[in-house]
């Protein structure tokens, strides 16, 4: 699909990936619902296995509907190439698993999810992985933390939950001048609004379960590579010792597809999370109108920011798009045509209990441990996504008591505002 990379993100999210199916004309992708792929014979079994040829050979491993939605992802992103997981926790797993190994350290921002959180810090740790967390914007104390087993850098494009918007640029500048690539999650931001790789960054994540498949049906996650990343260093012998599970293959002579080709043959081979067909075809689908919903979900986002700020009961509002936040600058710079987004954070007074108070109050707004979705959705992080983390922990994550997270979905924004309002004021 080299012949598309030009297009426009509202064509590449319909047409990208997808030149039509040869053998039904099929304008829609069909699903594959299949586990194995029959080989044409001995030879080209063997040939499939030991990578000396392209196609398909188990669907744990590739599959064609999964392709199409590889495809279209990395061509949003501006990557060579995709790889698709049964979620975003996986992807993000994935990702590190194929950089680091037991002794080795990763370097992340402190504005993390949730689940990224506790796989850093509990998950990670228990198979002998460090990681070391600083906050997003003390890229000094950062520095002081690389070493020689640090073998990459973590951050969020926009942090979940606290909204700060990464300096992407300085981030990958950072990681490059250790030697270590620099991978992004990207999920809140989606390729509508930002694009990482463009300033700097060598691999993207997503949860799939999010914007990008944007109906709460299916769980999956991603992998972007730029390709630009050069793994040919003694700090990755992953890439530059033979791999005696592929009769001593050296992944780096792979060149530019060193990364993502260790990663689908060797990572998601051996773990199996692999999204189901069904899931990346619903995924798909979802896909086809992000540039419109990313659009209307914004501004509606922004339309009920200015709204709560007006709103006696609430003491703070966070949402990137309001000049006063502490990051629109940032905002303006990476986040493209205008829009900053459907997520919108804002404090209650009263504090941890009155915000407890509002949520159970709220009809019209979804109580849900989602975000994404074209259903407007609330949660209370310190009580529900965040509750694992101590008190400091919570703080450090921007996820203080008095916080009440939005996903703004598709209904009609005076709606929202309404029900938001009857419950500020129950």
């Amino acid at each position: 699909m080299a012949e598309n990379i030009q297009w426009r993100p509202e064509t590449l999210a319909v047409r990208g990936g997808y030149p039509g199916d040869k053998t039904t004309n099929a304008i829609s992708v069909p699903i594959y619902q299949t586990v194995g792929y029959q080989f044409e014979g001995t030879g080209h079994a063997a040939r499939l296995f030991n990578l000396e040829q392209p196609g398909n050979i188990y669907t744990r491993i590739m599959n064609p509907t999964t392709d199409v939605l590889e495809q279209r992802v990395a061509l949003l992103e501006g990557g060579i190439g995709a790889l698709a997981f049964a979620s975003g926790m996986a992807a993000i797993t994935g990702a590190i698993l194929n950089l680091a190994r037991a002794g080795d350290e990763i370097v992340a921002s402190t504005s993390l999810y949730g689940g990224t959180w506790t796989l850093f810090t509990s998950t990670l740790q228990d198979l002998g992985i460090g990681v070391r967390l600083v906050a997003e914007e003390d890229l000094a104390q950062a520095d002081a933390l690389f070493n020689e087993r640090t073998k990459g850098v973590f951050v969020e494009s926009i942090g979940n939950p606290r909204l700060d918007i990464t300096d992407i640029q300085l981030w990958a500048d950072l990681a490059h001048r250790h030697g270590v690539p620099l991978i992004v999650d990207n999920t809140f931001a989606t390729p509508c609004l930002e694009r990482p790789i463009d300033h700097g960054a060598d691999i993207v994540v997503h949860s799939l379960t999010k914007w990008i498949g944007g109906h709460g049906n299916a769980l999956g996650g991603i992998v972007v590579d730029s390709g630009r990343f050069n793994y040919d260093s003694p700090r990755f012998p992953y890439y530059t010792q033979p791999d005696p599970s592929y009769h001593g293959l050296v992944f780096g002579t792979l060149g530019e597809a060193a990364y993502i080709s260790r990663l689908r043959v060797k990572i998601l081979r051996d773990t199996g999370a692999a999204i189901s067909p069904t899931n990346a075809y619903y995924v798909l689908q979802g896909l086809e109108t992000l540039p419109i919903r990313i659009r209307q979900e914004s501004e509606s986002a922004l339309y009920l920011a200015k709204r709560l700020q007006e709103h006696p009961a609430v003491s703070w509002v966070a949402y990137p798009g309001l000049s006063d936040h502490s990051h629109h600058a940032q905002a303006r710079r990476y986040l493209r045509n205008g829009l900053y987004g459907a997520m919108l954070n804002f404090g209650v007074k009263g504090g941890h209990e009155t915000a407890l108070h509002v949520m159970d109050r709220l009809a019209l707004w979804l109580i849900v441990a989602n975000v994404g979705d074209v259903r407007s959705m609330a949660i209370h992080p310190a009580s529900t996504t965040h509750q694992q983390l101590s008190p400091a922990e919570q703080e450090a994550a921007g996820a203080s008591g008095d916080l009440i997270r939005l996903s703004v979905g598709l209904e009609h924004p005076d709606d929202l505002y309404e029900d938001l309002a009857q419950a500020l004021e129950g």
